[in-house]
């Protein structure tokens, strides 16, 4: 059979490009593209790894940071009620003492007032009696044709003003 003696020289040519043809594409793929894909992907990790350290740094100091302010938010604020307090107080003592002075003033006007309302009176009851006296000699002039002193008029007056 003819077809089994060219066997062998078609087969060897075949497994020779074959061996070959896998031989080079061990070498082109095997030591060269894959130890970059490797180096590529160990980069990665490392970098990955590098960014999720950073990134867990981050969040500790922000944490911290975030204490930190808290911590400062809460003395503001007690400080802050302090200050308020002590407003408070300071307006309270400012609003007494401005209350006690309105109130020692009011008095003392009040007083004065009194003193002139019984001045007043006191004067206006002198001259009431002056003008009782007045009418009175008028009215026993008149009617009773007498003739009475003032000095009479005024004690007869006077002694009316002090039993009524």
């Amino acid at each position: 059979m003819p077809q089994i003696s060219q066997l062998p020289e078609f087969y060897v040519s075949q497994i020779f490009w074959m061996l070959v043809f896998f031989g080079l594409t061990f070498l082109v793929v095997g030591r060269g593209m894959v130890p970059r894909v490797l180096s590529t992907i160990a980069d990665r990790t490392t970098r990955i790894a590098e960014d999720l350290a950073a990134a867990e740094h981050a969040r500790t100091a922000a944490e911290a940071e975030a204490e930190a302010w808290a911590e400062t938010e809460a003395a503001q604020r007690a400080r802050a009620h302090d200050l308020i307090a002590s407003a408070k107080h300071t307006a309270a003592l400012a609003t007494q003492a401005n209350l006690a002075t309105a109130t020692a003033r009011i008095d003392a006007q009040v007083s004065a007032a009194q003193a002139r309302i019984t001045a007043a009176r006191d004067a206006s009851l002198g001259e009431i009696e002056w003008v009782a006296a007045d009418v009175a000699q008028d009215i026993a002039q008149r009617v009773a044709g007498l003739t009475i002193s003032a000095d009479d008029a005024r004690a007869a007056v006077k002694g009316a003003f002090t039993h009524g």
